[in-house]
């Protein structure tokens, strides 16, 4: 009776656990787009992520889902069903949320340089318009 308890604890932990549910169809097309254009940042390998899946809870610590981690090491090895995926899924988002985070720096860096040469004189008006409308056209999505 107390295994069959257990068990079903660790079934309602498993389910109430957060897991990456991955990217959704609008992020995946940036993603591509972004990997078109080169300029992804890869904080972590969904390949690796997967292959982690398969050590008790590996997919879901290497994607930085400590909690669902820490059930699918007590599920194991029932978790090697869905930690590969989950560890994958995760491995994307960290790799979206990074790459939209640097994209937005590098656009503040690259308009506060052109706000500074406005400001000093280098660069009139029109010209300020210009190089904003290419900065803006450099990081927009479409």
């Amino acid at each position: 009776m107390f295994i069959v308890r257990f068990i079903a604890l660790l079934t309602v932990l498993a389910l109430s656990t957060g897991c990456a549910s991955g990217l959704n169809s609008m992020q995946k097309s940036e993603m591509r787009h972004f990997e078109a254009r080169n300029m992804t940042v890869k904080e972590k390998s969904p390949g690796a992520a997967a292959a982690l899946g398969l050590l008790p809870g590996g997919g879901s610590f290497y994607g930085r889902e400590y909690g669902f981690g820490v059930v699918n090491l007590l599920l194991w090895p029932l978790s090697i069903l869905w930690d590969p995926v989950s560890g994958y899924d995760a491995a994307q988002v960290i790799n979206y949320e990074a790459t939209k985070a640097h994209l937005m720096q590098s656009q503040e860096k690259d308009m506060r340089v052109l706000d500074d040469q406005l400001s000093s004189g280098e660069i009139d008006m029109v010209s300020y318009t210009i190089q904003k409308r290419k900065v803006e056209a450099k990081y927009r999505y479409n």
